[in-house]
């Protein structure tokens, strides 16, 4: 049966498992089938348009109609859909990797991968494996940050360990050394300065007492979105690299769904500062069309892996979709696109528009604290001194937010009781003041029933 002849509307018959989703609850929802794109919409079977206010998983950067960057995709798809990195090297993965390596400074070699959980996973087999061609076997241990999320697969969940997503996953998972996020709101300080003196302190004895073991400390670049939208203090994340240095310890900086721009920045460890060894990229790097990631190394991570075939010091890792030269097209594309549209600049004009708007989140009872930075804001909603679970209708509050957001023609996903605010990057002044009005409204129904 074609697609068009299904009742796409009926739950029953949706033969698909969603991700972090009660199953039991998606069919009581009733929820809908987007069939189309138009602008920086969603269409369902219906013909009902929906804002794309969570874009798309964080990752949307144009878009759900034809542009550039699905046009390079058709070209490409034209001359060839994929070609292995087995045995054979492919032009768009060639361009697209140099042109990286011209954006993020200091690194040297740029890995292919199709996700960001498994860029996370190379990331940590190159630590290991870096620290074993040395001659160092007994380092082999991680070390992370409280409230960090790295991704689902099992390295990932081990140094992105959140205990509500992960914990009947505990005894798959590798033991990893945590440190103290800088999160000023529900600590025992009163300014982020001492807090974050104290942060460091907590670091540099966790790397000083594990520094013979320890392959790498792994970190989200600039803030922690998963884990409640947490912004790193100013200079915060440049002392956290310092210390890695002194302690000859890997610094690995995840800028997942942080880097190309979403904090303000296409490459934010340059704007912190804060040189790493490895480096992460997905999400929009493609602009949200294509499943591509990369893990980029410094000269010394890389040199460390050369040798005489017989000394077995090669990577051992690869994807069937390593460097898809149809992903490469897209990314190349969407670069460009960031250049030609100073993506950068129109960041910064909606980031402050979306600053500017916050002061009246904030007048509300029920929020406790807003933390905010580029085209992210979080929005912590708390009744006496407690987060907001449920409503006084026993309405679960997460789900309230999307339920009601869909009915005023808005796509949500927040996290728990943390509204997000994280649009589309290029998304225009109308639809954010949209979102932002949306969420406002929201606000003050959950203020009636809390």
């Amino acid at each position: 049966m074609h697609l068009t002849e299904l009742n796409l509307t009926n739950a029953d018959k949706d033969f698909v498992w969603h991700p972090y989703t009660q199953m039991r609850d998606w069919v009581k929802w009733n929820n809908k089938v987007i069939v189309k794109g138009d602008g920086f919409y969603l269409v369902d079977s219906e013909g009902r348009k929906y804002l794309d206010g969570s874009a798309s998983m964080w990752c949307n950067v144009w878009g759900h109609t034809q542009n550039k960057v699905v046009q390079a995709m058709i070209d490409q798809l034209k001359k060839v859909p994929h070609s292995t990195l087995f045995g054979f090297a492919n032009a768009p993965s060639i361009e697209l990797a140099e042109r990286l390596l011209e954006l993020a400074r200091g690194m040297h070699k740029v890995f292919y991968t199709d996700n960001g959980s498994t860029a996370i996973e190379v990331a940590m087999k190159m630590a290991l494996q870096y620290w074993y061609n040395k001659g160092k076997e007994k380092k082999k241990e991680f070390i992370s940050l409280d409230h960090g999320y790295h991704g689902d697969t099992i390295g990932a969940m081990s140094v992105g360990y959140i205990e509500n997503f992960f914990r009947v996953y505990r005894p798959l998972l590798l033991n990893v050394h945590r440190i103290p996020s800088p999160l000023l709101y529900g600590s025992r300080f009163t300014n982020e300065r001492d807090l974050v003196e104290w942060c460091l302190e907590k670091t540099e004895n966790t790397l000083k007492r594990h520094k013979d073991r320890c392959a790498a400390l792994m970190m989200e670049s600039g803030a922690q979105i998963a884990g409640g939208a947490i912004i790193y203090p100013t200079g915060y994340q440049k002392k956290v690299a310092r210390l890695c240095r002194d302690y000859d310890i890997l610094l690995i900086l995840d800028e997942i769904a942080t880097g190309f721009g979403r904090l303000g920045n296409v490459v934010e460890y340059l704007a912190q500062r804060s040189q790493p060894d490895i480096v992460c990229f997905g999400k929009a790097l493609t602009g949200g069309y294509f499943p591509l990631a990369v893990t980029l190394v410094t000269r010394r991570i890389f040199d460390a892996f050369l040798g005489k075939y017989r000394y077995n010091k090669h990577l051992y890792h690869g994807h069937t979709f390593t460097g898809h030269p149809t992903g490469c097209a897209a990314a190349l594309a969407n670069i460009e696109n960031y250049q030609n549209h100073d993506l950068t600049q129109q960041i910064k004009v909606s980031a402050e528009y979306m600053a500017s708007r916050l002061p009246e989140f904030s007048k509300s009872p029920i929020v406790a604290d807003i933390r905010y930075k580029g085209l992210l804001a979080g929005i912590e909603l708390t009744k006496n001194n407690k987060p907001i679970v449920f409503l006084k209708n026993k309405e679960i509050i997460n789900y309230f937010i999307m339920r009601q957001a869909l009915m005023m023609g808005v796509h949500l996903r927040p996290l728990g009781n943390i509204m997000l605010l994280i649009p589309p990057l290029g998304i225009g002044k109308r639809d954010l003041e949209k979102l932002v009005n949306v969420q406002l409204k929201l606000l003050r129904k959950i203020e009636k029933l809390s």
